[in-house]
């Protein structure tokens, strides 16, 4: 199922446009499938789950970010954290007509505990793939890691994005440049290699008298 086709993407616009309205509580599979336009068999081959719908809306910020990715940007002179920092601001940028409706999310997702979990898998992956798209292998030893810090920094910048009314987005780009420098150096410091101990002689033996 591709959920950038015309009619995942409606469905997913308005089930943004009710979580705005009404509170992402309130915002329930059946009310969107009515303001879609769709029939419930239809509602749930595509989003079964609530869940689902909010993975949605994170696949759709994904393709739009790698449609404009031929290959991996590992070939480009930029920095690793330059490259990332102009991945991820493309994703703010694809998310910025479901805002309202993630603010509403943001909000009223912790009184969903099964809901959250089921969504930091979503994120997890699409992290992974932003980290991707930057030239930054996650398949290999260490990436579950480099995956896990990317989402607490995406969630951090992601609190400035959603109260950020600056034209051009500048509070989100200062936020997120500020929140991988020091994931750049956090990660430094764990990955340089330790000191070897100093090796210390052997004690003098005792003279037998």
């Amino acid at each position: 199922m591709d959920d950038t086709d015309d009619l995942s993407r409606r469905i997913l616009d308005r089930a943004m446009e009710l979580a705005a309205e009404r509170g992402w509580r309130r915002t329930g599979l059946v009310a969107v499938a009515q303001a879609a336009g769709v029939p419930l068999g239809e509602m749930y081959r595509r989003f079964p789950s609530r869940a689902a719908l909010l993975g949605g809306v994170s696949r759709a910020a994904d393709a739009a970010v790698l449609a404009g990715e031929a290959e991996p940007a590992g070939a480009a002179e930029e920095s690793p954290r330059d490259r990332l920092f102009d991945v991820l601001m493309r994703r703010f940028d694809a998310l910025l007509p479901y805002r309202p409706g993630l603010a509403a999310v943001v909000r009223d997702l912790p009184g969903e505990p099964l809901t959250a979990l089921a969504f930091s898998r979503h994120l997890a992956r699409s992290m992974a793939w932003m980290l991707r798209a930057a030239g930054i292998d996650t398949d290999r030893p260490g990436g579950p890691a480099l995956v896990a810090g990317l989402c607490a920094v995406y969630a951090r910048v992601m609190k400035v994005f959603l109260k950020d009314d600056s034209a051009d987005l500048s509070r989100t780009m200062a936020a997120l440049d500020a929140e991988l420098r020091r994931a750049e150096s956090w990660a430094s410091a764990l990955c340089r290699p330790r000191r070897a101990p100093e090796r210390r002689d052997d004690p003098p033996q005792p003279v037998a008298g």
